[in-house]
């Protein structure tokens, strides 16, 4: 069984900060990629960016150069730092992580979601 908890998510002003956390616990052998996604009102999930295990990163176009997405082998856990924070990135961020779990195959596994709202 895998859990991911994700956290970070807040009320902040246009121009500033925040990082999002994702963290995977249970019965995991490996994760492969891993990445995150939002979703605003009315619209579809989107990427943000992805991260692989050997550590090449993708971001879309709207994030580049204000987002960094990194992670943590030892502890399970990818990160998102957001600088700049535009009105247009609210939205609820999701994470998404390819594991592999023991005794099993390789699944995507999604965290619950967390609210980034940026006020202008």
């Amino acid at each position: 069984q895998v859990r991911l908890v994700e956290s970070g998510g807040g009320l902040v002003q246009a121009g500033g900060s925040l990082r999002l956390s994702c963290a995977a616990s249970g019965s995991i052998f490996s994760i492969n990629t891993m990445g995150w996604y939002r979703q605003a009102p009315g619209k579809l999930r989107e990427l943000v960016a992805t991260i692989t295990d050997s550590g090449s990163t993708n971001y879309a176009d709207s994030v580049k150069g204000r987002f960094t997405i990194s992670r943590d082998n030892a502890k399970k856990t990818v990160y998102v730092q957001m600088n700049s924070l535009k009105p247009e990135d609210t939205a609820v961020y999701y994470c998404k992580l390819g594991i592999r779990t023991l005794g099993r195959g390789t699944s995507d596994y999604w965290g619950q979601g967390t609210q980034v709202t940026v006020s202008s």
